[in-house]
């Protein structure tokens, strides 16, 4: 497992927070460590699921996100 932080931008609220946590939470591989209004740190599978992957899927959850 390897950890990523990815800075996500527009989320302003505890629902902003819940989608994104939502959307990390349905990808194979990866364990949502924290998620926070402007970031996400999860630990990862890089044989299972990309840095790519996981920012968009962040990304199309509404948030903009990149790895920090």
């Amino acid at each position: 497992m390897e950890r990523l932080t990815l800075t996500v931008t527009g989320m302003h609220c505890d629902h902003c927070v819940g989608r994104v946590t939502k959307a990390l939470q349905q990808l194979q591989g990866v364990t949502v460590e924290k998620v926070a209004i402007g970031s996400a740190s999860v630990s990862y599978d890089p044989g299972a699921v990309s840095v790519d992957a996981i920012a968009q899927a962040v990304t199309a959850s509404g948030y903009p996100a990149n790895a920090a």
